[in-house]
């Protein structure tokens, strides 16, 4: 939260929009001030006992009352676009809710000595995952089983423990990073531990490495299969809600480009759902073979492109995508990393000049700066909705229709 005291801007941890709070500085960067809240002087009336450590990964928002939280959210979106787009949104966003419990279907894990956990904020101190309720009790349950399996074998190799398992946890799936060679026989039996159903490492894969999900989209069903080193939305709740929204706002038999297109999430449900036309372009290895796994099993109306999205080249997608009489590209959808759009990908987007671009991101900020260049080239923002995929802590999916003007 944001305080400012004689003119400096301060970051307060573990504080509320409205409170009065003593907290003391612990670093300095550059123009701005990092504080801990040491005691609460006027409490909000949304303050809770935060139910774990609320410097632990994924807990930073744990005092707060979620419906609050999911106001916050709202106001944020609106503060980037404002502050760094310059730009005024048309509504306010309304930020879908969800349950808090058990909703994250990947998480990456780290192991220190014996322990496994999450890291603390700013450090590399482990936390106990259970304890924030991120993970359903049975993953849980099979990562401690892990665990013990790990040190009954003497096997104190393995840094980084990534974590993948579907919807319905039906089928869970986890890669080791090991600092060390470990041997097929060790790799063997942890794969035989209650609650998984594949183990991979550098050294080889046991069972099976992918899950596969089941979404149901209107009256679609949409099946999809993911490495375990794949990226995929994390939110096991609103996956299904997320990808509706974005699959409704594509047009009936339109011919859409789908930029960062991971596993195939977006191309599959306008392929199946909205008869889309889809040209698919992915540069991660696994998820673009995963996509081309499940543009294949989708039955054909896919086109999948496997490179980087700055590097394809725009007459090779307008091409592909081209039908007699149509645009090459009527939608856009591109739901890109963290950093968000580089330059060449923006410039890519804009030669384009397609009438409609749907914008995924888990980033705001770079969202509002990308979001500028957009409108400063054409578009215009016709609505923003958001999904709280990330349930007690600051981020938030942030979905954005433009239309070109």
């Amino acid at each position: 939260m944001i305080a400012r005291v004689d003119g400096q801007v301060v970051l307060v941890a573990d504080a509320i929009p409205g409170e009065r709070v003593q907290a003391r500085i612990e670093r300095v960067g550059k123009g701005v001030a990092y504080a801990q809240t040491l005691s609460v002087d006027k409490p909000s009336g949304d303050r809770r006992h935060p139910f774990a450590d609320p410097l632990c990964g994924g807990c930073a928002y744990s005092h707060i009352a979620y419906p609050r939280q999911l106001e916050i959210k709202s106001k944020v979106i609106a503060d980037a676009f404002k502050r760094i787009g310059r730009l005024e949104l048309p509504a306010a966003a309304a930020v879908a809710g969800s349950p808090e419990d058990g909703y994250r279907m990947r998480a990456r894990l780290h192991v220190r000595g014996h322990r496994l956990g999450f890291f603390r904020e700013n450090s590399h101190d482990l936390c106990d995952a259970r304890a924030t309720r991120q993970l359903l009790p049975a993953t849980s349950d099979a990562l401690d089983r892990l665990m013990a399996a790990m040190r009954s074998l003497g096997l104190d190799a393995v840094r980084e423990i990534e974590l993948s398992e579907n919807v319905d946890a039906s089928e869970r799936v986890v890669f080791l990073d090991a600092a060390a060679v470990v041997d097929d026989s060790t790799l063997a039996r942890l794969a035989d531990t209650d609650g998984l159903t594949g183990l991979g490492s550098v050294f080889g894969a046991y069972g099976s490495p992918y899950v596969t999900d089941s979404l149901t989209i209107g009256e679609s069903v949409l099946r999809l299969r993911r490495h375990v080193q794949a990226f995929f939305q994390g939110n096991r709740h609103l996956i299904g809600d997320l990808v509706a929204h974005v699959a409704n706002h594509v047009p009936i038999g339109s011919a859409v480009l789908d930029l960062y297109a991971g596993v195939g999430l977006f191309s599959v449900a306008t392929a199946v759902a909205r008869g889309a036309r889809v040209v698919a372009v992915e540069g991660d290895a696994y998820a673009a073979d995963d996509l081309h796994a499940n543009a294949a099993a989708a039955g054909g109306q896919i086109t999948t492109v496997r490179g980087a999205v700055e590097t394809v080249a725009t007459d090779v997608l307008a091409t592909s995508g081209r039908a007699a009489g149509r645009p090459a590209v009527e939608t856009i959808i591109v739901d890109p990393p963290r950093t968000g759009m580089s330059p060449a990908a923006v410039d890519n987007v804009l030669k384009l000049a397609a009438p409609r671009l749907l914008y995924v991101s888990c980033d705001v900020a770079t969202l509002a700066r990308d979001a500028r260049r957009l409108v400063d080239h054409g578009y215009a923002i016709d609505r923003v909705d958001a999904f709280d995929l990330f349930p007690n802590t600051p981020h938030v999916e942030t979905v954005v229709v433009f239309v070109r003007t």
